[in-house]
């Protein structure tokens, strides 16, 4: 891995690429300590502190801190995931955004300005209720021109954030949000390893150490599992050169949707327990506690969303029909079934029986961990538990793959062996 290290910061364009990126990480990690003007910092931690594991500490963790401090960055990217869902299943009912779709390059650019909008809008709801609640909670009085400076600046944040992680898509490594989410989780381990040494003893440390590397080693097993579709290509003679005549495969990923299904279904709960927590209304704080990631609601909702995101994001990035016209227009065919649209069926099919187990698996990661805390008495790790670790592995793995798909092209040996 130190070799792979090595090479990558030799190839000119790949170190620069990698340096972007660390310096991007750098201004958002700048940011998250960087206070809002007019409110009392440690008056708010105090209050975090006291709802430790709720709404808010989750929160907090995806902005890696930011919200503890009431910082520049407090919203996080959470909004922009929230918009991000919500354009991604309109796509699914409204025709326009669904011919966009369809439209490539160009349409994809007019989805993703919307998505901008709709980013920019949830920021100021958030960061309006996100101020009425401290207001509420810690009894103080903001003045009006304090209210409209604090959502200013906390939707500005975010849309710095939202324009950042896009720069480390473009410019960068890739995976601009879920390398942003990876820096937050792990901000706060430094944190959270404290806060467990100074409560628990060595043996239940040997005990979060095992599964973390049981996490470790399912996640990296099932993210690099794929069924193998042989593809079988015809001899074509073409002038006096004949072509064809090779065997190939088509590798399709159990998990092909990668830590996408559990960003997005954590985002799609903590929504409106958020929303719920601002509201400040008797009834609305029962769904808003029903909501909460120590909940047991919680926990059932959020395996099935993961399950159902898995299926979703799959159905939206492979397009079976267009596999199976790409491999007939050069002459190939899969053994046993007929080009064109059987071909098409046949990958749609394929792909929704490995999807299931992929699922299955990422819920029970990511549900799993947080139990066996809940089991063990370890009220801080209920809610930095699977979800989390599952991030960071993803993420990681997904990261050192893009670098070794580069590693490979300029011809160096890359991580995988």
């Amino acid at each position: 891995m130190i070799d792979a290290i090595k090479n990558a910061l030799r190839v000119p364009d790949l170190r620069k690429r990698i340096l972007f990126t660390l310096g991007i990480i750098a201004v958002y990690r700048l940011g998250a300590h960087v206070p809002v003007p007019g409110v009392d910092v440690a008056k708010i931690g105090q209050l975090l502190n006291q709802q430790q594991g709720g709404v808010l500490s989750f929160i907090d963790l995806f902005a890696g801190g930011a919200l503890s401090q009431f910082a520049v960055f407090a919203l996080g990217i959470m909004p922009y995931i929230t918009a991000t869902i919500i354009m991604q299943l309109r796509t699914v009912v409204i025709p326009t955004l669904e011919r966009w779709m369809k439209e490539g390059e160009a349409g994809q650019k007019k989805i993703t300005q919307w998505t901008r909008y709709a980013t920019l809008a949830l920021a100021i709801v958030e960061s309006l209720g996100l101020t009425l609640f401290f207001q509420s909670a810690l009894s103080i009085q903001f003045s009006l021109l304090t209210k409209f400076l604090i959502v200013v600046t906390l939707t500005a944040g975010t849309a710095l954030i939202m324009w950042m992680g896009e720069l480390i898509t473009q410019k960068g490594i890739g995976n601009g949000m879920s390398l942003i989410i990876f820096a937050s989780i792990v901000a706060k381990v430094p944190v959270a390893l404290y806060q467990t040494l100074s409560v628990v003893s060595a043996y239940f440390i040997l005990i979060v150490v095992v599964i973390f590397l049981l996490v470790v080693a399912a996640v990296i097993f099932i993210e690099i599992g794929q069924r193998r579709i042989p593809v079988q290509y015809a001899k074509r003679i073409v002038g006096r050169k004949m072509y064809g005549g090779q065997a190939t495969y088509i590798p399709l990923k159990v998990n092909s949707a990668g830590v996408i299904p559990i960003i997005f279904a954590s985002s799609l709960l903590i929504f409106p327990a958020q929303i719920a927590k601002f509201a400040q209304v008797p009834w609305l704080d029962k769904v808003g506690d029903a909501l909460s990631p120590q909940s047991n609601v919680y926990i059932v909702l959020f395996a099935a969303l993961i399950i159902f995101f898995a299926y979703f994001y799959t159905a939206i990035t492979f397009n079976p029909i267009d596999l199976a016209d790409n491999i007939k227009k050069y002459g190939g065919f899969v053994p046993g079934v007929r080009p064109g649209k059987p071909t098409a069926v046949y990958f749609d099919k394929v792909l929704n029986r490995i999807t299931l187990p992929g699922s299955i698996f990422l819920a029970v990661i990511a549900v799993l961990p947080t139990l066996l805390f809940r089991t063990l008495n370890a009220p801080f790790f209920e809610y930095f538990g699977g979800t989390s670790l599952l991030i960071m592995v993803s993420v990681a793995l997904e990261t050192m793959q893009q670098l070794e798909s580069q590693l490979v092209m300029r011809n160096y040996e890359g991580f995988f062996k």
